[in-house]
């Protein structure tokens, strides 16, 4: 029988994130916005606040796959077109004309997440993998979840949550399983898998204090009305 060798044995680059951040994944449920959210407590205010703050993270995200796109680590993610900041664009200006509000503000906690994004877009751009495995594959897996959370708790419209549509792009299961493939690949092509993990760790911290941060601006607003 063939010894199993240490390569052989390490996991692959989407399990090895989901083993690293598991623990910091129930921390993000459980506390600040987004804990609110999953409850079913979450305010439309809140929410416009939160997307505001990811907007810059996605953006990021997205110029910095594009930018590495003839990168033989990053193609296989920058084939799939997703747009999310488009979406969110889309979402925020809906959510707003609803209510005739204002646009958020943006946080200096969403600043920092977006910085973290486009350090991670630096050399050959590899570190986005944990970027794009953390928001992308979320957005296919919890963020379904999230969709019918909001549009039961706030009554949001499908014009208000084009975030967690991809059906222009292909149907759900079909992509998910397609973009987590190519999460695969484009990990099993980097050079320094553990830099990846380690990023993916540094993103749930980054979500985890925006989620924090935008719980405390909801509050401050309510204690100075």
């Amino acid at each position: 029988m063939a010894a199993v060798t240490a390569e052989s044995a390490a996991p692959s680059v989407v399990t090895a994130l989901y083993l690293r951040t598991k623990a910091l994944h129930l921390e993000a449920e459980r506390t600040g916005f987004i804990a609110d959210m999953l409850r079913g407590a979450a305010s439309r205010q809140g929410y416009a606040l939160l997307l505001r703050n990811l907007q810059p993270a996605y953006r990021e995200l997205e110029e910095g796959l594009e930018r590495h796109r003839d990168n033989q680590i990053l193609a296989p993610l920058a084939r799939y077109r997703l747009s999310r900041t488009a979406a969110i664009a889309t979402d925020l200006a809906a959510l707003l004309e609803s209510k005739g509000d204002s646009e958020p503000p943006l946080l200096p906690e969403g600043e920092a997440y977006a910085r973290a994004v486009a350090r991670a877009a630096e050399g050959d751009g590899s570190r986005l993998i944990a970027h794009a495995y953390t928001r992308y594959l979320g957005d296919l897996n919890g963020g379904q979840i999230v969709k019918r959370l909001l549009e039961k708790s706030l009554g949001l419209t499908a014009e208000q949550l084009t975030h967690y549509d991809f059906s222009a792009i292909a149907e759900p299961t079909t992509l998910k399983s397609g973009y987590r493939q190519a999460l695969e690949l484009a990990g099993a092509a980097a050079p320094d898998p553990d830099a990846i993990i380690e990023e993916g760790a540094r993103a749930f911290e980054c979500n985890i204090a925006l989620s924090i941060a935008v719980q405390r601006s909801l509050s401050s607003e309510t204690t100075n009305a």
